[in-house]
């Protein structure tokens, strides 16, 4: 009798939990996208739920097995978003700074940073509700928590006041870049063109700065 094929040759079974959840990200990242134009373009109060699943070619049911409701939809990526800068931090050269691996893990991930829907709030969009103000608030005074603590690992476990320098490290990185945003909301409420990886670049070359002497 021939052996029977171990587990391990045996192939995936098709539409496998791999698959499954490949797609629901896939339709996450469509709903997205399509209110991130959408918001950008007609502004937030004027798009419903039916223009975004119209434009992402899905069902209001599939809408709302994803999110509540079209606010849910400003800030669904900032949790991945974080995830990606922590990824970076960490990939960073460890004879940097404190502050320097902080900026550069931020400027490493500027192309996903301008095309998250944060950067939803940098638009004019006057009728955003607060609570999706607050949300954005809450999600970057979480991740302040958990920036401080890979920016306190970095420091010598002798340093004095380690605790402190990581947090006002990880304050002053993430201060710059809500700085950015608002900025960004600024110049395109008068009209102006805007640049978010130049803009970001220039705030944490600022940031350097401070302190320094002047030449």
């Amino acid at each position: 009798m021939s052996p029977s094929p171990s587990p391990a040759s045996a192939p995936p079974p098709p539409g496998g939990p791999g698959l499954r959840a490949r797609k629901k990200d896939e339709t996450r990242r469509n709903l997205r996208d399509a209110a991130s134009r959408l918001f950008a373009e007609r502004g937030f109060a004027q798009t419903t739920v039916a223009d975004i699943v119209a434009e992402a070619n899905v069902s209001e049911r599939t809408f709302f097995r994803y999110f509540d409701g079209k606010e849910a939809l400003l800030l669904p990526d900032g949790l991945e978003l974080f995830a990606r800068i922590e990824e970076a931090f960490l990939a960073r050269p460890r004879d940097e700074t404190p502050l320097q691996s902080a900026c550069g893990a931020l400027n490493d991930v500027v192309d996903h940073f301008a095309a998250s829907t944060l950067t939803a709030l940098a638009h004019p969009l006057g009728e955003v509700r607060e609570q999706a103000r607050a949300g954005m608030s809450r999600q970057f005074a979480e991740f302040e928590e958990r920036f401080a603590e890979l920016i306190r690992e970095r420091l010598p476990a002798d340093a004095p006041d380690a605790d402190l320098e990581a947090a006002v490290t990880a304050n002053c990185a993430l201060s710059a870049a809500r700085a950015v945003l608002r900025t960004l909301r600024n110049r395109r409420q008068a009209g102006l063109a805007v640049e978010p990886q130049l803009v970001l670049s220039r705030a944490f070359g600022m940031l350097s700065t401070i302190g320094s002497p002047a030449s």
